[in-house]
């Protein structure tokens, strides 16, 4: 098979399936589809949705994503983030569960899952880097605050929404008790016996409680009936080129962040295979999912990171146990929906709440203030904007990547340009944060750490300008260009505008360890013709014993004079 279609279609990649595998994969697969049943009813139930299409989308979306994608160990399908943006994005625009509310929940799939596709097929999946660590801490810390708080009227059997609480308080005590039994049982599950399916044990356990006291009939929210059977192919209508812009923010924000959920998980799988993560083929993978999602009737999916950590920690090896996966999910929506009928919604609000609490950790501030406070403000004001703009979510990732695109680009223009002496442990470092004496009399040595280009060039000559003004004496400039690893046509300007003002002063420039890149590029402008004002060195060692022999030299002249007048 040519490899380019292996890498097209990567389940012709998997290893031949035997009997001692596939028992494996079974094992693997039964335990994680065990657990994304009630899970995708309840991401169901956040993301507004019909609670079925929850099964829905952890059936064939699973499928297609595990067959093209190049992480075949991860659990597709919905997930609780991007069930709130979802839920978010919507909400201005239908009621939840209604026919229009599910045909945009499907466009969105549609159109995010397209764009993931075309990304991946551009090989464009370096463009989710623009998303950074603290941004995206910031902006799920704040997502899992507000998921939290929309499950918990539900969670504690409020009968009434928190505004009519303040002033005539109803709760349905028995609710109450199943979503805080249910949600102590799923923390103390998680802890003890990660792998055992407490999801699903809960839920009929709490489903045959909830039938036996006729929870139900007393006024209790419950699931209630679910349409049995496969899912058919669903065929959303044009919503007209007005809603399509409405729509369009959230999906690159979908786009974005369901990707950096599978990120998250797919670098930890290909760490453990010792394997290249191919970022590319997870989008295309990735896309296709929310496109067959779309189709199903549901809404668009993602990796999810606590189920792909259960696949792995339950022992699967290839994609065979994602297959094994959605065949539990598919036996379970022929027979087990009568079953969540009588599932109280408390219950599937401490279903979300136990997946999600674990994404609160506020220490990561108090770390993230130690390693970079300008970082840590960013993520901080994240976090702020998205609990404040909700529902518009989107507002909340996309001013933390402006702000960290514009601290990254204020850090380019500002390069670090230091003027260096030699240490006592022989190496170069800043003068003047060390005290070193200068490396020659009269002597201007600097390094720049970062490349030459349009956003440095003008740092870089006023820095060198400057110091020539305030120090008029100086006769050589010795730059160590080993730091400058790129340099581009306004770099090449700038550089050719220095070294004729050098020697216009009749000062010698003096250039050690530049890059082969930069070189050429710099012959190619015709800066470095040989010029007894310029000296190149192709190492620190050679640039640091002429400037020795500089200062000799210089030491020896008042002797020479002075011999001179006797």
């Amino acid at each position: 098979m040519p490899p380019r279609i292996q890498h097209m279609l990567p389940f012709l990649r998997w290893p031949r399936p035997s009997a001692a595998l596939l028992r494996g994969e079974a094992m693997a697969g039964l335990t994680v589809g065990l657990m994304v049943i009630p899970q995708g009813v309840a991401y169901a139930q956040l993301a507004g949705m019909p609670l079925v299409t929850g099964i829905y989308a952890s059936m064939l979306p699973a499928l297609v994503a595990v067959l093209f994608s190049a992480s075949a160990r991860l659990s597709v399908g919905p997930t609780a983030l991007t069930s709130l943006l979802i839920y978010a994005s919507l909400s201005p625009l239908a009621a939840p569960a209604s026919p229009e509310w599910v045909e945009l929940a499907v466009w969105l799939a549609l159109l995010s899952g397209g764009l993931q596709v075309v990304l991946g097929a551009a090989r464009f999946g370096w463009l989710l880097n623009l998303v950074n660590s603290p941004v995206l801490m910031a902006f799920t810390q704040a997502a899992a605050v507000l998921i939290i708080s929309s499950q918990l009227p539900a969670l504690l059997g409020f009968r009434v929404g928190w505004a009519e609480m303040l002033s005539a308080p109803s709760i349905d005590a028995l609710a109450a008790a199943f979503g805080l039994a249910a949600l102590a049982l799923l923390v103390l599950a998680r802890r003890w016996r990660p792998t055992f399916p407490t999801v699903l044990v809960i839920v009929v356990a709490a489903a045959a409680l909830s039938w036996a006291l006729g929870h139900e009939s007393r006024g209790g929210a419950v699931v209630g009936p679910l349409p049995g059977g496969l899912p058919a192919a669903y065929i959303p209508g044009w919503p007209g080129w007005q809603m399509l812009g409405q729509l369009l923010l959230p999906t690159l924000v979908i786009t974005l962040v369901s990707f950096l959920e599978t990120a998250a998980s797919a670098k930890v799988d290909s760490q453990r295979k010792g394997e290249r993560w191919d970022q590319d083929q997870d989008l295309i993978g990735q896309g296709l999912a929310k496109i067959a999602s779309g189709f199903s009737g549901a809404f668009a999916t993602s990796s999810s990171f606590s189920r792909s950590a259960l696949n792995l920690y339950a022992g699967a090896q290839t994609g065979w146990a994602t297959v094994f996966s959605v065949v539990v999910v598919l036996v379970a929506l022929l027979v087990f929906t009568p079953v969540l009928r009588h599932v109280p919604q408390a219950v599937l609000a401490a279903i979300v709440v136990a997946a999600v609490v674990g994404l609160l950790k506020p220490r990561e501030f108090v770390r993230l203030w130690h390693i970079s406070r300008v970082e840590a403000v960013i993520a901080a004001i994240t976090f702020g904007i998205t609990i404040v703009a909700a529902p518009a979510l989107y507002w909340g990732v996309l001013s933390g990547v402006l702000m960290a695109l514009s601290y990254f680009l204020y850090q380019r223009l500002h390069p670090r340009i230091i003027e260096v002496g030699l240490h006592a442990d022989g190496s170069l470092r800043d003068r003047q944060l060390w005290a070193l004496p200068a490396l020659a009399p009269h002597t201007y040595a600097l390094r720049m750490d970062a490349g030459l280009d349009f956003a440095t060039a003008s740092q870089f000559e006023r820095n060198v300008t400057e110091y020539l003004t305030a120090h008029p004496h100086t006769r050589h400039v010795c730059l160590f260009a080993h730091a400058i690893n790129r340099m581009d046509a306004t770099g090449a300007e700038a550089f050719a505008r220095l070294v004729s003002q050098l020697h216009q002063r009749r000062v010698t420039l003096h250039l050690a360890g530049m890059k082969l890149p930069v070189e050429k590029m710099l012959q190619a402008a015709g800066t470095l013709v040989p010029h007894p004002l310029l000296h190149t060195y192709r190492t620190d060692a050679e640039a640091l014993a002429a400037l020795r022999a500089i200062a000799d030299e210089q030491r020896a002249e008042p002797a020479d004079l002075a011999a001179l007048v006797i």
